[in-house]
């Protein structure tokens, strides 16, 4: 386990000792097109729970903690979109309330995505060190006359920072990435190579391109989550952890506006 993950010791009423821990994962896909961006991600929190029983036996289980994580926002002053994958329980306080501290105290209006993919990076390096927790970063910024778009994949730990929507020549290039839980997204849409004893390596099944230049916003939108309920539903038939799951959020920008297409509110279920 990652040494910032929260762990806890507790006794129960018949004396077992049990540990917990939050578990690192999470699926979040950007998807950017001519129109627009696309942030999308999952609900789910997981929690591994271990410890010795009264006997002395000692036991471990992985369960589902909450369904109802945020893990994109919208910087509304600014119009960035920020999606977060890995830890999230950091210093004890879920990464919701790091990214509205984050706002309040490090940003101004005149920030645009660049800038807040570095500040982000430093504060959440200054505040929790080598902490296991990646970002999505996404947004417009005027570069003369045009609204150009910039999707970035960060990691605070590892103080990386990846211009993902760049070609080599400066140009923009349009697809999508994803972050997180993503084996199943990325086999489905990879192709299929057999490495032989040699190091010859053989294509069995070729990937079929997606054009995402000719990609429509509505369908940036319907493929973001189309990766994560895929995800959710292939997993649920697996013999593994049940790490993503719960509603998806998903955000649109544009160069005039960020809007939620589905955004999880809260709500009294069963209240009377």
């Amino acid at each position: 386990m990652p040494a910032d993950a929260v762990r806890t010791n507790r006794y129960n009423s018949v004396g077992t000792m049990y540990q917990f821990s939050i578990t690192p994962m999470s699926l979040v896909v950007a998807t950017w097109v001519p129109e627009g961006i696309v942030m999308a991600s999952d609900s789910r929190q997981s929690v591994a729970i271990g410890g010795k029983g009264p006997d002395g036996k000692e036991f471990k289980v992985e369960t589902v903690n909450s369904d109802s994580v945020t893990k994109t926002f919208l910087l509304q002053s600014q119009q960035v979109g920020v999606s977060h994958f890995g830890q999230d329980l950091l210093g004890g306080i879920p990464m919701a309330g790091h990214i509205k501290r984050f706002s309040e105290e490090k940003l101004k209006e005149s920030d645009d995505v660049e800038s807040i993919v570095q500040k982000l990076v430093e504060f959440m390096n200054g505040e929790f060190g080598a902490a296991d927790t990646g970002f999505h970063v996404a947004g417009y910024k005027k570069e003369g006359r045009a609204s150009m778009p910039h999707v970035y994949y960060c990691h605070s730990g590892k103080k990386l920072i990846e211009r993902r929507n760049k070609k080599a020549d400066g140009g923009i290039s349009y697809g999508s990435t994803w972050s997180g839980q993503a084996d199943v997204i990325g086999n489905l849409l990879s192709p299929v190579i057999a490495t032989s004893a040699s190091g010859q390596q053989t294509i069995l099944r070729p990937s079929v391109p997606i054009v995402w230049d000719a990609m429509p916003l509505q369908d940036a939108i319907d493929f973001s989550v189309f990766a994560i309920r895929t995800t959710i539903d292939t997993i649920r038939f697996q013999a593994r952890p049940k790490n993503v799951g719960g509603a998806i959020d998903v955000l649109a920008i544009t160069p005039v506006s960020c809007s939620w297409i589905v955004h999880k509110e809260l709500r009294a279920n069963g209240a009377m």
